[in-house]
């Protein structure tokens, strides 16, 4: 964005970053010691998004690394929302009853800051299943004809090859109980020029359906390759869902998280989730409480399309599953019952708060 040549390859050192402008020399040593336990990529496609002019840039702020990435909490996890604890074999987490997500790889186009899974993806830890072990995931999951969906994540699905995405999609698309194959990706974003007309191809598969959920939280990232890439896959027949994450610093503020939230539904992407922040080892400093984000979706409510309103959720800690954790608008009015629905049946009376903030009692006086 601001400096005069494009960057040819993606950066994984502090030192890279360093000459690159994208971070100061005086945190060099401090980066290095975060570079050397978290994994860093950054994209010439996401490089090129940085403001380095501007010291709060908010997409430096998710690739960047920052010192504050050491300071580990105590109530903070290696496994923030219990993978292993739901893992009957290798590459699988069976936490619902009808669906899994499939861990096929763990090495991204780009590591955000805030990953929850930092301590498992990235060089130097296992970058892929192996046949034996993808073969034993097969099997469990044909295993089990409650498993109605299979979610494709680790990692980053899309970083596998075309032609190995097009096996797997056929392998699941062949198991009779299979019927909704999901993808969770940066890709789109990260690495715009991967999502080609081959990749979409592979993709599909007859017997199952394939769905993508796309990972942005800033609308600066909807850049004109970004919206291109989304657009393959929508034109090709694949239905695309958002999830973001809620950001100090990046999207915590109502402007922005409704210009993010419009941007995926213009792209025919509907938002599906906004998540409070996982509770990932170092990354406090990213974290917003969760009294601030429900006022932010409480700013959404009314004022933005109905199109545009995720849900926002809570990991539960330990493996416990999602919880949605948006503001309430309705509660039990103290006041006796004012109007029933018939002689047997007392409809009880409630105070519902619409989007303005004013109180209503329904059912109203007769």
């Amino acid at each position: 964005m601001n400096r005069p040549l494009k960057i040819p390859v993606t950066l994984r050192q502090a030192s890279e970053l360093v000459a690159e402008g994208l971070a100061p020399e005086r945190a060099l040593a401090e980066l290095e010691q975060v570079a050397a336990r978290y994994a860093v990529a950054v994209t010439p496609a996401v490089a090129e998004l940085i403001d380095t002019n501007d010291p709060d840039d908010p997409i430096a702020r998710q690739y960047i690394p920052d010192a504050r990435e050491l300071d580990a909490r105590s109530n903070e996890r290696d496994d923030p929302i219990g993978d292993h604890a739901h893992a009957p074999v290798d590459g699988i987490v069976h936490r619902y009853p009808d669906r899994v997500l499939l861990k096929l790889v763990h090495v991204c186009a780009v590591y955000c800051r805030f990953c929850f899974r930092r301590e498992m993806v990235g060089p130097g830890k296992e970058t892929a299943l192996s046949r034996e072990a993808y073969d034993k995931a097969l099997g469990y999951i044909r295993s089990h004809d409650e498993i109605w969906e299979v979610i494709l994540t680790g990692g980053d699905p899309l970083m596998l090859s075309p032609r190995r995405l097009k096996d797997v999609v056929a392998d699941l698309a062949a198991i009779d109980h299979v019927k909704i194959i999901r993808l969770h990706t940066r890709v789109p974003v990260a690495d715009p020029a991967r999502v080609n007309d081959e990749m979409v191809a592979a993709l599909r598969a007859k017997g199952a359906s394939t769905w993508v959920a796309l990972h942005a939280n800033h609308p600066r990232e909807f850049t004109q390759a970004a919206r291109e890439a989304c657009a393959r896959m929508i034109d090709g027949g694949i239905p695309m869902v958002s999830q973001s994450v809620l950001l100090r610093g990046v999207n915590d503020d109502a402007a922005t998280l409704t210009a993010l939230m419009r941007g995926f539904v213009e792209n025919r992407i509907k938002p599906y989730y906004l998540h409070h922040g996982d509770l990932a080892p170092g990354t406090a400093h990213l974290r917003t409480t969760i009294a601030e984000g429900q006022a932010l979706m409480q700013a959404l409510r009314g004022h933005v399309s109905g199109l545009c309103q995720p849900d926002y959720v809570l990991d539960i800690p330990g493996g416990y599953g999602k919880a949605p954790i948006g503001p309430g608008y309705l509660s039990q009015d103290d006041a006796p019952n004012r109007q029933e629905t018939d002689a047997t049946s007392p409809e009880s009376s409630y105070r519902v708060v619409d989007y303005c903030g004013d109180v209503h009692i329904y059912p109203p006086k007769s």
